[in-house]
């Protein structure tokens, strides 16, 4: 865990492990920032690109498409072993993950199967796509595959982590197969990076899932009808903090509110959740409702007790 290195510390990490960086015009301020946030960093994922030819490889994960906007990622790494840098910040490269996973890159543990998506990765994953047509033939050149050992060498050394920080998209996202094709071993990668930085891991166990907190919907409904308008009360019941710390992720509420009273303006934020959720009218009033706190719940970290 930690908070993004700056665009010119990145660089300069790469350089020093020996990566051949190309530097495209923008890249630095070129980012998704606007629609989410970026950091805590926690690791770094590879992809394959299914496309052909560099320049129309490296055009795509800078400027995306219509439903997908670039950057696509913060790196391409070609055919050639050449890293081109399109973007630094919050990119669309990985999607909703498996939270449990999430957990076990933080931990740097065996990576549990990746079996949910509601965790958000281009928060948490600097990104890099690798030039391959994906179709499980399209061979993996030797300078390419030294070029994923070398940047994600510079990424952990960089960052203090070790090589269990670095994985696949498909161990992160349910349906995912990228990166694959001959050449790729990713034992064998993993087993290179850890010579780069000179430490040998040793087995792990799983960390054990933890529980998660449960909140009680009664009480929540309860504690959202009670004195809306009061200020300064004392906490109405503890999972109001769990909701009101997740209206701050969405953006929906001011940190400051988030004081477990479930006032005006937190009530204010939920209402604004459940537009989010396609409701309005009166079943957009601010006060919980099984659907709309639950889908909270799921996103971000917290189950609901009926």
């Amino acid at each position: 865990m930690a908070e993004p290195l700056s665009a010119a510390v990145f660089v300069a990490a790469l350089r020093a492990e020996g990566v051949k960086v190309v530097e495209h015009d923008g890249w630095r301020t070129h980012n998704r920032n606007a629609k989410g946030p970026w950091g805590p960093v926690h690791g770094t994922m590879f992809h394959h690109t299914v496309t052909r030819g560099t320049a129309n490889t490296v055009r795509l994960c800078r400027e995306g498409y219509a439903s997908l906007p670039g950057p696509l990622c913060h790196g391409v790494i070609a055919k050639d072993g050449q890293v081109h840098l399109v973007g630094w910040g919050r990119a669309n490269h990985a999607g909703l993950g498996d939270p449990d996973v999430l957990r076990a890159v933080i931990a740097e543990t065996i990576l549990p199967a990746d079996d949910q998506a509601t965790a958000d990765g281009n928060r948490h994953f600097m990104g890099f796509e690798c030039e391959n047509l994906g179709d499980n033939k399209d061979p993996w050149p030797a300078e390419q595959v030294e070029a994923i050992v070398r940047v994600a060498a510079a990424i952990c050394r960089a960052h203090g982590w070790s090589a269990r920080s670095v994985i696949r998209h498909l161990d992160w996202q349910p349906g995912k197969i990228d990166p694959r094709g001959p050449g790729l071993n990713w034992t064998d990668i993993k087993s290179r990076i850890e010579d780069r930085l000179g430490v040998k891991e040793t087995p792990t166990p799983v960390v054990p899932k933890p529980a998660r907190p449960k909140v009680d919907l009664s009480q929540l409904v309860a504690a959202a009808r009670s004195n809306p308008k009061a200020k300064g009360q004392p906490v109405t019941y503890p999972g109001v903090r769990l909701v009101e710390a997740a209206l701050v992720d969405e953006g929906l509420l001011a940190k400051t509110y988030s004081d477990g009273h479930f006032g005006t303006s937190t009530l204010t934020a939920y209402a604004r959740w459940q537009k989010r959720c396609g409701y309005t009218g009166r079943d957009a009033d601010g006060i919980p409702g099984m659907t709309t706190l639950r889908k909270l719940g799921a996103k971000h970290g917290f189950d609901v007790k009926e």
